[in-house]
């Protein structure tokens, strides 16, 4: 029997967990209406996950996401998330667009050498995990720091921008680098980590 979940006007990550508890509940066609394009995404991404199929459509105010098909068995937990250049790799949150306090232009710069000396790391990071204001960095226009995180892609470190932030801050369709992503994805990156370092 056919799942409909009303998750018009909830924050992310909700439309993700509405559905996944009923995926987790062993049901096989679930549709879930949501307000924004980055649900569609991180639902698709969600059905692709379990081995199933997302179909989306236009809705008044929004859209409909139906996930269908048979789940398949859950992957053994991986002791590390991503990046096998780097086994027990740390996570880094990226949560400001710069370091510390005080002078907000030395600030940026070093973010932006931070950012460049993992680049240049025989050893990156697991994953990069960018949000608040974090996300002005992989949507921004500054060369260097795309560079770096293009470089650090390459190098297999996973890079996650939060998708509700680039909303907020209007930057969604300025995303040079990484997949946009979820407070679901995110947070379990952050528990399953070895270790998190934050910035």
């Amino acid at each position: 029997m056919a799942v409909e979940i009303d998750a018009m006007g909830k924050a992310c990550p909700m439309p993700v967990v509405l559905a996944k508890q009923a995926l987790d509940g062993g049901e096989n066609d679930v549709t879930v209406a949501v307000d924004n394009q980055i649900a569609v995404e991180n639902l698709t991404r969600l059905a692709e996950s379990q081995g199933m199929t997302a179909v989306s459509a236009p809705r008044e105010g929004g859209f409909a996401v139906r996930i269908t098909g048979e789940r398949k068995a859950a992957p053994a937990p991986e002791p590390v998330a991503c990046c096998p250049t780097a086994p027990g790799g740390a996570t880094v949150f990226i949560g400001k667009d710069f370091v510390g306090d005080g002078s907000r232009e030395l600030g940026e710069n070093l973010m932006k050498m931070f950012l460049y000396t993992l680049a240049q790391s025989d050893t990156p990071p697991a994953c990069l995990l960018f949000m608040n204001g974090g996300v002005k960095l992989p949507a921004g226009e500054e060369p260097q720091v795309i560079e770096s995180l293009k470089s650090l892609l390459d190098k297999g470190c996973e890079i996650l921008v939060c998708g509700t932030c680039l909303n907020y801050f209007g930057l969604t369709e300025q995303l040079k680098v990484g997949t946009v992503s979820n407070m679901y994805d995110i947070a379990g990156r952050l528990l399953t980590a070895p270790r998190v370092v934050t910035v």
